[in-house]
């Protein structure tokens, strides 16, 4: 089978003459058998490349372009819907940019109605998270002190936590339930808290060391600290060379994290992240406990309720901007940060912090830049759902158009760079394609899920041409992703020049294979 160019612009070509190429020939006016077109040898290389035993009975589409002209060089499959995984992030990170915009800084406010007298606040103190899936305990903190430096030293009334910026759908449509304890599956809510610059919103880390003897309890922390996870742990301590066994899980629809196992004396420390269940509560008692260090005492309970209207301003923390937000976002592939942009532009646009509102919004904006969206079915921002339907021509569409946008430069390099072992500038490809010609070449995005792998992005080919590409492989039994490794250094080398580089290259396959292992 071959594969033929495309006209510039994705073009129809009208006529006989489709037919003909569509079977392998040109058609000739005498009527004769049509003449065979010669394959290039960048089709040649994929068509050996596609042509493994890994996809007997799986599929796998790819399409490469120019990246200037639009020209199809190279498509299989292009028009049929996949599951992309994670490529499903090139269309809400790129339409956040675009409704949002690069500027665009969420905020966390600190609110009440009532006066303050000698230093305490007659009321409730409301603290209203408007999706910032970047704050951090420090920024809690921050707000804690602006309350401090006002004067108010003590809250006579209960301290309320407002996520009522987003709707209270908590996860994502077809979400698996197993993942539900994992930090790649965290809760949405518009007030959320991460533990540490990965930025992992609705998430704490466990922190474990072995105990000071065989058989001692192993010793846990969280970070940061708080009174709503609650550890339940049998762990022990082995003897020194055994396996780390340790298990940590939080119980479905609990705050409960169960700790399991048994971490081999003198190990060093060890971190787990669990998801937290009503993430806006956890963020009001970290905010409780910031509050407490400056010197403010709560005489009320914590509890969950909108704020008035007539509430007034006392604190404002501001996040980094969505253009810089990009760069953790995509790098590490945080499913959190897709789906707070995607509810954010619901809110923004629609004036509704949903997922429905907000993927209207996204589809909205490939629409408006030229992708075929009818052939699409976009149910979240991140791929975790398996849901979603896209087509390897549509994310070569959309790659092609948002060149043209003024903070294209600022997207495109907050996408994974191959082989770059930096972990926040090759991100997910850090480990792959090293020592090749794609290395600190190709910016592309990953995807991974159970029997799905995605790659699509941009790579500079030998003789300068910038091509887009887009490769999706679904239904698999044994991982292909070293494939969509060759298919990247082939875009990437002279003809012929791929084989021996692939052969000398002993980091082809990425020794992890999913990019949600926080070791990878």
């Amino acid at each position: 089978m071959r594969y033929l160019p495309r006209v510039s612009g994705r073009g129809v070509i009208a006529g006989v003459a489709v037919l003909a190429a569509a079977f392998g020939g040109v058609m000739n006016q005498s009527g004769t058998a049509p003449t065979a077109v010669q394959a290039t040898p960048l089709q040649t290389q994929l068509d050996t490349l596609l042509n493994d035993s890994r996809y007997v009975g799986s599929q796998v589409a790819l399409v490469v372009r120019d990246a200037t002209t639009g020209e199809t060089l190279y498509d299989r499959n292009g028009g049929q819907r996949m599951l992309p995984a994670s490529n499903t992030k090139l269309f809400s990170s790129t339409a956040a940019m675009h409704v949002l915009g690069p500027s665009y800084r969420f905020h966390t406010d600190v609110l009440a109605t009532g006066p303050v007298y000698s230093g305490q606040l007659l009321g409730d103190l409301y603290l209203k998270g408007y999706g910032d899936p970047t704050a951090l305990e420090s920024d809690y903190s921050g707000l804690a002190k602006q309350l401090a430096q006002s004067g108010v030293r003590r809250i006579v009334g209960n301290l309320i936590a407002d996520d009522t910026y987003f709707d209270h759908v908590r996860l994502g449509d077809s979400w698996a339930w197993d993942d539900e304890p994992f930090y790649y599956s965290a809760q949405i809510a518009a007030l959320t808290l991460a533990p540490n610059t990965d930025y992992d919103s609705g998430t704490a880390i466990v922190e474990s060391l072995p105990g000071a003897s065989v058989g001692a309890p192993v010793k846990l922390s969280l970070v940061p600290a708080n009174d709503v996870l609650k550890l339940v742990s049998t762990a022990t301590t082995g003897a020194a060379g055994s396996a780390n066994t340790l298990s940590i899980e939080r119980d479905h629809g609990t705050n409960i994290v169960r700790v399991t196992g048994s971490v081999p004396l003198g190990a060093t420390v060890g971190q787990e992240w669990v998801t937290v269940w009503e993430p806006e509560l956890y963020a009001a008692d970290v905010f409780k406990r910031a509050l407490a260090a400056q010197g403010i005492k709560v005489s009320g309970q914590i509890r969950n309720a909108g704020s008035p209207a007539t509430a007034r301003l006392l604190a404002r923390d501001e996040s980094m901007t969505v253009g810089e937000l990009m760069n953790p976002f995509l790098k590490l592939s945080n499913n959190m940060h897709a789906e707070h942009l995607v509810k954010a532009m619901g809110a923004v646009a629609e004036a509704e912090g949903s997922w429905s509102a907000g993927l209207d919004v996204v589809t909205d904006y490939a629409k408006s830049v030229g992708v075929d969206t009818s052939a699409l079915r976009l149910s979240d921002g991140s791929g975790l759902s398996r849901k979603v339907n896209v087509t390897a021509d549509s994310i070569t569409d959309l790659l092609i158009a948002v060149q043209k946008e003024p903070w294209w430069q600022q997207w495109y390099d907050a996408l994974p760079i191959a082989g770059n072992p930096d972990r926040f500038t090759g991100g997910t490809l850090r480990s792959r394609m090293r020592n090749t010609p794609a290395a600190n070449n190709l910016h592309g995005k990953t995807g991974s899920l159970t029997g799905v792998t995605s790659l699509s992005g941009y790579v500079t080919a030998a003789d300068g041409r910038k091509l887009v590409f887009s490769m999706i492989s679904n239904n698999y039994l044994v991982s292909p992703r070293s494939i969509e490794d060759a298919v990247g250094v082939t875009l990437a080398s002279s003809p012929g020049q791929a084989a021996t580089t692939l052969q000398r290259n002993t980091q082809v396959e990425d020794a992890c294979d999913l990019e949600w292992d926080k070791a990878c």
